[in-house]
């Protein structure tokens, strides 16, 4: 299994090594990447690189790029982090994601959504070392919501899933997480306009590696399947 392009990067064809073992990639994802593109990119990649064995790891944005600045992995696909987390690190745009306010089917915000009212139910919200608190925080506080006064934060989506499905929880969440369930009907998007939570989801990389022939393939993978997407746009 494994998958993906960037446009950046040429495309190598995949081999076996002299010994016969199969090529190795790992790489790492924030979970909104991990829910949503990830895995359709994986079967572009296994495609791509039948032969190839891929290693997936998935967490907040600190954890990750320490993973990669000690060369655990060969990539992040996650938020561009702060300036001081990308130190020696380059950066690929591949696409933009917002945050979304997302509830149940059925939660009485529905029937009349307002923004300063998510006060009155428990809030998921992003926990300090997670990608989009910055956001979320500078968005709450644009529209005048300071404290919360029910908070569980987490950036766990199987948490996250069950819980909001079955409570009157607002999940305060990256799209790409929460992709499938909205598509399907078993959670709702609050209508907020969150464009202010706008931000670039694309590959993060250590300046003085060298990508090997996988790494070109997987990139190719993603773009593809970014592309078949519509997430460039």
């Amino acid at each position: 299994m494994t998958g993906v392009q960037t446009c950046a990067l040429p495309i190598w064809i995949a081999q076996l090594d002299a010994a016969g073992r199969r090529a190795e990639l790992r790489i790492a994802a924030l979970p909104s990447v991990a829910a949503g593109l990830l895995p359709r990119a994986v079967v572009e990649f296994e495609r791509l690189s039948p032969s190839s064995t891929l290693t997936i790891l998935d967490g907040p944005i600190g954890f990750l790029v320490e993973r990669l600045r000690e060369g655990a992995v060969s990539m992040v696909i996650g938020r561009l982090g702060e300036p001081a987390m990308m130190q020696n690190l380059s950066f690929t745009q591949l696409y933009q994601e917002v945050v979304d306010f997302v509830v149940r089917p059925g939660h009485p915000l529905l029937d009349a959504p307002r923004l300063e009212d998510i006060v009155h139910w428990p809030v998921i919200y992003p926990p300090a070392n997670a990608a989009i608190r910055p956001l979320v925080e500078r968005f709450l506080i644009s529209h005048g919501i300071g404290v919360l006064n029910t908070a569980i934060e987490t950036v766990s989506g199987a948490f996250g899933r069950v819980y909001t499905r079955e409570s009157d929880a607002v999940w305060i969440i990256s799209r790409g997480v929460v992709m499938n369930e909205l598509a399907e009907g078993r959670l709702v998007r609050l209508p907020f306009e969150t464009d202010l939570t706008r931000g670039p989801v694309g590959l993060l990389r250590r300046d003085d590696a060298e990508p090997e022939a996988e790494e070109g393939l997987f990139v190719s993978a993603l773009t593809r399947t970014i592309a078949q997407m519509g997430l460039a746009g």
